[in-house]
């Protein structure tokens, strides 16, 4: 049967260390924290990763100057000047279901493939290079925290593999190439800062996310509907469930929705979208499926990905306005996971 949206008030903080051992029963109890987190919360705290604190303090460095960039110069790599959603988000280009415009910039990267790669010439729409701003040292401090977090992305998801009862490597054979993006987002002091209820609430089309922040300011919504903090943890990363491993346990794992509280305070984050291939199909696993749980659809990885990025940024919404390019045919309505999205009439 289908998990059940638990009324939960706290996040759980889960050591994965023995992840990268080899204490068979070690990792088994990692496997089961995860999957007991993935169930009922969506949401957990991973320590252990072993990654270096410099990476991502020179990240931030990195980030922080270019932000800091006079617009002119950040529009330079506007996301719209690219085919595979590469670059500088200004103010208001993103809008998630129902919301108004966040107060936020962005610049959005992913893995960072050659103009000659097959994929990106054959016009696949979120694969091949990304756009960099002429700033020295941003490239290769981005690219290294990038590296470091796929990796331990790669990491969870043989934990999760664990916690679904397959082996360490059963979804290995997806994760070949896959547009996991990474998100630079900066919100700025807003002395004017009302909080709303409900701003930007979505959930993440991926697998995963693995997010690091500077400040408080996400919130995730538990069965009840209340809004529960999620306050960064000393070098501790940040999960949430997507819609991709929701699908796949077929609502076993929760994609919970959560949002950014509207604070004064200036906030810079840095989540990591984990997912797996562009043309992997993913359908609920058999197991997860009984009379009291029907299959639900499965999905094409990236054209949900696409398709959801398609409903959500204005330059996308333009380019289908004059007829350039079309949503991909199955494509699920704008941030239809979730809790938020469960009490929505007609949702």
């Amino acid at each position: 049967m289908q998990s059940t949206s638990r009324n939960f008030s706290d996040i759980p903080v889960i050591d994965i260390s023995p992840l990268y051992g080899n204490d068979a029963a070690a990792q088994g109890r990692v496997a089961e924290a995860l999957g007991k987190a993935a169930r009922e919360v969506g949401f957990l705290y991973v320590t252990g990763s072993g990654i270096d604190e410099r990476l991502f303090e020179d990240l931030l460095a990195a980030t922080k100057r270019f932000f800091a960039l006079p617009f002119d110069k950040k529009m330079q790599v506007y996301i719209g000047r690219s085919r595979n959603h590469r670059g500088y988000v200004p103010e208001g280009e993103e809008v998630f279901y129902g919301a108004t415009k966040d107060k936020k910039e962005a610049f959005d990267m992913s893995i960072d493939l050659p103009p000659d790669d097959p994929d990106y010439v054959a016009g696949n729409p979120m694969l091949g290079p990304n756009q960099w701003p002429d700033l020295p040292g941003f490239a290769e401090a981005a690219n290294a925290y990038y590296g470091a977090v796929f990796d331990l992305g790669r990491t969870l998801m043989h934990g999760f593999a664990m916690a679904l009862g397959e082996k360490p490597d059963y979804f290995d054979h997806c994760i070949t190439k896959p547009p996991s993006q990474l998100r630079l987002i900066h919100y700025p002091f807003d002395s004017s800062a009302e909080d709303r209820m409900g701003i930007g609430a979505h959930t993440d089309y991926e697998c995963f996310t693995l997010l690091r922040s500077t400040a408080a300011g996400l919130e995730l919504m538990n069965g009840a509907g209340e809004w529960i903090d999620a306050p960064p943890v000393p070098g501790a990363y940040v999960v949430n469930i997507g819609d991709m491993l929701e699908i796949w346990t077929n609502g076993q794992f929760v994609a919970t929705s959560h949002r950014v509280r509207k604070v004064k305070e200036e906030r810079y984050s840095f989540p990591l979208f984990f997912t797996v291939d562009y043309d992997t199909v993913v359908a609920p696993m058999e197991r997860f499926v009984d009379g009291d749980a029907p299959a639900r659809p499965s999905v094409k990885s990236g054209e949900h990905l696409y398709a959801q990025t398609l409903q959500s940024f204005t330059y996308q919404k333009e380019r289908i306005a004059r007829g350039e390019i079309t949503l991909p045919g199955q494509a699920a309505p704008l941030s239809s996971f979730g809790q938020e999205a469960l009490k929505r009439p007609n949702v």
